[in-house]
């Protein structure tokens, strides 16, 4: 089989960038990679997506082209070859939110506001075709992993659960979803204006659903502590501009509960069968945004099937989770 590295150097080139030189970057949960190539002050990104993992950047390519005709700022794509799973894309900039905030706190609002803004500025394009909706049904069996690979046993019940929960709340699904939409994959861009303050990264598994999954993802995010008084700030500045009524905020709560349940099942598998143990240090933070989603009223019914399924990520639990 052909390394990765020989098709690197071989999609390069004859290119400008042939002889740039290559730093790499820290990499996410899945087999995606990056490298930033540079010559000098210019500098690109090179993703590294093997289609063998079953990824497609094809889907990438059309989500950033969507997201540039509403106005918004993925990265710009350079050259691609969907066969190869590699494409070189625009620098957005190496201060995500996470990044600036550890030396600039006090700029939590102001930043979290921006992102608010984005998502309400996305809600308002027509989302775009062809991508798959996270129905009730497909958002239940999202969550089957938890099961799987975190509690040790069948779900079936909360499965059924969370399906009346999302058919109640959150039946609609009618909103890109960049799915990834948080602190490390939002770049801030201070020097620029309107929504190109925000770089948009990490969105090539984006799909169509409930209004509030991206704000769900931001605001309950596993890398990051979101105290629940900044949580209600950001979610009723979202309100007041965007039309939507108190009661969103249970849709918000139900999408929070869904997202989060499937995230416990990934980061379990990510440490047991991807030798990634340090997910397992997420897990709490996850645990404790679940528990307050949960408290809603409108989730009782979830509460206790999901109280009676998942073990608390106590030491053993999470223990046994590595080994």
């Amino acid at each position: 089989m052909t390394s990765r590295s020989v098709l690197i150097k071989a999609f390069l080139a004859g290119s400008r960038w042939e002889s740039w030189h290559q730093t790499a970057l820290a990499g996410d949960a899945s087999s995606r990679r990056y490298l930033r190539l540079t010559s000098g002050d210019e500098t690109v990104i090179l993703m590294d997506d093997p289609p063998s993992s079953g990824a497609t950047t094809s889907q990438f390519a059309a989500v950033a082209t969507y997201l540039s005709s509403c106005g918004l700022c993925p990265p710009h794509i350079h050259a691609h070859d969907p066969s190869l799973g590699l494409m070189i894309i625009s620098d957005l900039g190496e201060q995500d939110f996470a990044r600036w905030l550890i030396q600039r706190p006090k700029d939590s609002d102001m930043l979290y506001r921006a992102a608010a803004d984005v998502l309400l500025h996305l809600k308002s394009c027509p989302p775009p075709d062809g991508l798959t909706e996270m129905t009730p049904d497909i958002g239940a069996e999202m969550v089957r992993i938890v099961g799987e690979k975190y509690a040790g046993k069948p779900a079936d019940d909360l499965m059924e659960e969370i399906r009346l929960a999302l058919r109640q709340l959150a039946p609609c699904a009618d909103t890109l979803a960049l799915r990834d939409f948080h602190a490390e994959n939002l770049i801030w861009r201070p020097a620029m204006t309107g929504h190109s303050k925000i770089g948009l990264l990490d969105f090539q598994d984006a799909f169509i659903a409930p209004e509030g999954y991206d704000l769900v993802s931001l605001l309950r995010d596993a890398r990051r502590d979101v105290a629940p008084t900044f949580y209600n700030t950001i979610v009723s500045y979202y309100i007041d501009r965007s039309g939507q009524k108190d009661t969103f905020r249970a849709q918000l709560a139900c999408l929070g509960v869904q997202r989060n349940l499937r995230i416990l099942g990934v980061f379990a598998r990510l440490a047991r069968d991807q030798q990634k143990p340090h997910y397992l240090s997420f897990i709490p933070r996850v645990w404790q945004y679940l528990q307050e989603d949960l408290s809603h009223p409108k989730l009782a019914a979830v509460r206790r099937v999901a109280d009676a399924t998942l073990p608390p990520p106590s030491a053993d639990h999470l223990k046994g989770l590595a080994s």
